[in-house]
């Protein structure tokens, strides 16, 4: 086990010697999650485990962050937990895919290697949130007469022009 992520692997080898990494990364140091968050402060926790099974050579991720986002309905900053646990088996062609059994999510080695930090970057960015959106933020209250519904509508004249037709 090693709290220090190199930038490069060898996959065959870290399966063969079924290593693992833990430690910690700055957010800050993941250029591509950051530019989509309020902001690149925090850290993210992670854990890779390399093995083979059932003939599979795999990694597995698991991460988990505190990451500051944009509310989508308020427009408000709050912290989104976000956890990964996912197995990736490691494929060299993308023809491999279809082989991999069910459980199993594709990585597609570079020449045999691959780089752990992007590997963390890219998972955390698919469990991101479309359209995040902060816990018990109240929907935009609606119109609460006809009236007002009229006021506030610019089409409300064009509607009330097409009826007197």
């Amino acid at each position: 086990m090693s709290a220090t992520l190199p930038e490069r692997v060898d996959a065959g080898r870290m399966v063969a010697a079924r290593r693992e990494f833990r430690g910690s990364l700055a957010v800050a140091s993941l250029p591509r999650l950051a530019d989509v968050l309020a902001d690149d402060r925090g850290r993210v926790e992670y854990e890779l485990e390399f093995g083979r099974e059932t003939g599979v050579a795999f990694v597995a991720l698991r991460a988990s962050a505190r990451l500051n986002l944009e509310c989508q309905r308020t427009l408000g900053i709050f912290q989104h937990p976000l956890d990964v646990d996912v197995r990736l088996g490691l494929i060299e062609h993308e023809r491999d895919e279809a082989a991999l059994p069910a459980g199993y999510e594709p990585l597609l080695l570079e020449n045999g290697t691959l780089q752990p930090a992007r590997v963390i970057e890219d998972e955390l960015l698919l469990a991101l949130p479309a359209f995040p959106v902060k816990p018990g933020s109240e929907a935009l209250p609606e119109v609460q007469n006809e009236e007002a519904a009229r006021e506030d509508n610019p089409f409300a004249v064009l509607r009330e022009l097409k009826q007197r037709k």
